[in-house]
């Protein structure tokens, strides 16, 4: 579990340094250079998500909560607006224009779905670590950027091609959830 913790814990830290202390960063690439600084970051997030999955694969859970009741339904709508958030993040369209952080949504999104539906160890470190790092990550970003200048509108397509990705990423994530992660993203 110190494995899952650790790599939760240097992810967090990695990503929150730039907005907590955007000075600092600065002049760290300013020192050794924004691609140098760049591909330390780089080799962090690798060093992170490695101790993530070891950590996941090697730590024994233990049962801290029993899930509560609820229909499949519910953490099934919160994983497929988490992929549309991710998804909208990457590319224009008008979800923008309602949501200042949609990839930070997203991850809450996810880590709400799975919190319903584990209640063990591992999960309440990965999935509720890394969605307080997504709350901690909008509010330093805010303090940091001030307020928000919503981007401007951009045509419908956009919106529909956005659409089109997110439900094929879904798509792909339920049927390969079983072979990736050994357990299927929807109960039989």
């Amino acid at each position: 579990m110190a494995l899952l913790i650790a790599g939760v814990v240097l992810w967090t830290l990695a990503h929150l340094f730039p907005a907590v202390a955007p000075a600092v960063r600065a002049n760290l690439a300013g020192k050794f250079g924004d691609g140098p600084y760049k591909g330390l970051f780089a080799i962090d997030i690798v060093i992170a998500l490695g101790l993530i999955i070891y950590g996941w694969k090697t730590a024994i859970p233990t049962t801290l909560y029993a899930p509560p009741v609820v229909s499949d339904k519910i953490p099934l709508a919160f994983m497929i607006l988490a992929i549309i958030l991710f998804v909208a993040s990457s590319l224009p369209n008008n979800l923008k224009r309602f949501v200042r952080h949609p990839q930070m949504a997203a991850i809450l999104c996810w880590g709400i779905a799975h919190l319903v539906t584990n209640g063990d160890s591992r999960s309440v470190v990965l999935f509720g670590g890394l969605s307080v790092w997504a709350a901690l990550e909008v509010f330093f970003i805010n303090k940091r950027d001030g307020e928000w200048q919503r981007p401007s509108a951009v045509p419908l397509m956009k919106d529909i091609i956005a659409g089109i990705i997110a439900t094929t990423v879904f798509a792909a994530i339920v049927y390969f959830h079983t072979a990736l992660f050994g357990v299927p993203a929807i109960s039989a």
